[in-house]
């Protein structure tokens, strides 16, 4: 099955597994509640995240990347099932209750290690941005605006990645080569950002971000339904409940952290915006203004020419293989961490192409396991970005639960046995990526609610 789950060897397998966690989390609210207050209330809440978010995090990558519509299409309706419960639960008084009684016990609290103690506070914190506090009609009120928003949120962002299709007779003959053809269509399925090609950069920019209607009323359905949770809630706007908790505090302290930025920004991003205006006009004459498909592409050329580089002399040296191997070795010399190509069993894997890298240090053994999963495929959503599969926890049984993700990028795949070669966005990209890969292994936390 999937990721070695016995139960995702089929698209059906998602509702057993999904049974099987809202059984599980069942038996364990009940523990919770009849449980006296101390170190083990902590340790069964974080089963109870442990179990839903085994389902619900595998599902969330598998219903935006699986090539199979009935995989996708399966794994949706897992995600949305676990998170109506889990929603459920943030407004179920009684589970609040047990620990309520454990936070409010200072005997307990003060002989609570410092990492349990921050979890509990924090799955309280859960409860009380979900409304704990309201009466029962405004929880289930707020209950359906949190699983509204999960389905817009959802529906939005499959929508972002969709390609756009246009006819192809609208683009010259010769550009359309640089676009997949569907028949007496062309689709576009992102910017061609580094594409020389001006003309090319304009349509990609012009025909992917087109202004779409059902996009618009889904996003102004998003904001309607989270700005009414928030008030229902207790809160000024979406962006306080956000924010609350975080580092940031609250939107005004974003905004004068934004506004500074800009200001100590302005005048460099003004010296570079004519440096290449310049640019642009020594290499197309005919069209030299600035326009906002050009910055990622002249910013390239810029960079080339301040270092006196050209990127076809440097991109043989970022072979994709190449590029692993120098994270491996970086890894080795700075973590004590080698990464291995690991054999997958049948079913395990969505796509061929997709490699598995167990994560092994010098002396504490496996760390877990990473899935590359890093070639452009038809329906794949053109983004790079690192998900969660399952989170590290020390378990009841005094073993520790290893962590699983997935690293998605969007690479091409090599020509006529060529390797992939990367333009040095895409290895900053698979380095970013990797980064929070390996964050997401050595932050071993005793509790599933705070990996990574």
């Amino acid at each position: 099955g999937l990721f070695g789950v016995p139960e995702l060897s089929c698209p059906e397998g998602f509702q057993e597994a999904q049974d099987k966690a809202l059984q599980e989390s069942e038996q364990l609210v009940q523990k919770a509640c009849s449980t006296p207050p101390g170190p083990e209330t902590v340790m069964i809440f974080d089963q109870l995240s442990d179990s839903l978010c085994r389902v619900a995090d595998l599902a969330d990558f598998v219903k935006v990347a699986h090539p199979d519509f009935a995989f996708r299409e399966a794994a949706e309706e897992a995600c949305r099932n676990i998170g109506t419960v889990v929603e459920k639960l943030n407004t179920d008084v009684e589970l609040c209750q047990s620990l309520r009684r454990l936070l409010a016990d200072e005997i307990v609290m003060s002989s609570l290690d410092p990492e349990t103690r921050r979890v509990a506070e924090l799955f309280m914190f859960d409860f009380e941005i979900s409304g704990i506090h309201l009466d029962e009609e405004k929880r289930e009120k707020a209950v359906d605006l949190n699983v509204r928003i999960l389905d817009l949120c959802n529906e939005f962002l499959i929508g972002s990645h969709l390609p756009n299709k246009i006819d192809k007779h609208v683009l010259p003959e010769h550009i359309r080569y640089n676009f997949t053809a569907e028949g007496n269509y062309l689709q576009v399925a992102g910017l061609h950002a580094d594409c020389p090609d001006d003309l090319v950069r304009e349509a990609a920019y012009k025909i992917f971000l087109h202004s779409n209607a059902q996009q618009l009323r889904r996003l102004e359905d998003l904001l309607v339904s989270r700005n009414s949770l928030a008030q229902l809630v207790g809160y000024e706007t979406f962006a306080h409940r956000a924010l609350q908790g975080t580092m940031a505090k609250n939107p005004e302290i974003v905004r004068q952290f934004l506004e500074r930025l800009s200001d100590q920004l302005s005048k460099r991003t003004q010296k570079d915006f004519e440096m290449m205006t310049k640019m642009k006009m020594k290499l197309n004459p005919q069209d030299s203004m600035l326009m906002p498909w050009d910055h990622p592409y002249y910013s390239g050329v810029l960079r080339a020419e301040r270092y006196n580089i050209d990127p076809g002399l440097y991109c043989p040296f970022f072979s994709l293989g190449a590029c692993m191997e120098g994270l491996n070795s970086l890894f080795s010399q700075l973590l004590g961490i080698s990464l291995y190509a690991e054999q997958t069993k049948r079913g395990e894997i969505w796509s061929e192409d997709v490699r598995k890298l167990a994560v092994v240090h010098e002396t504490e053994g496996l760390l877990g396991y990473i899935y590359c999963d890093f070639f452009q495929r038809p329906d794949k959503p053109h983004q790079d970005c690192h998900f969660t599969v399952r989170g590290g926890r020390l378990k009841e049984n005094g073993e520790y639960q290893l962590p699983v993700v997935v690293l998605m990028l969007s690479l091409p795949h090599s020509a006529r046995g060529a390797p992939t070669l990367l333009s040095p966005g895409m290895m900053e990209n698979l380095f970013h990526e990797m980064g929070h890969a390996m964050h997401s292994m050595l932050g071993r936390t005793r509790y599933q609610h705070v990996t990574g």
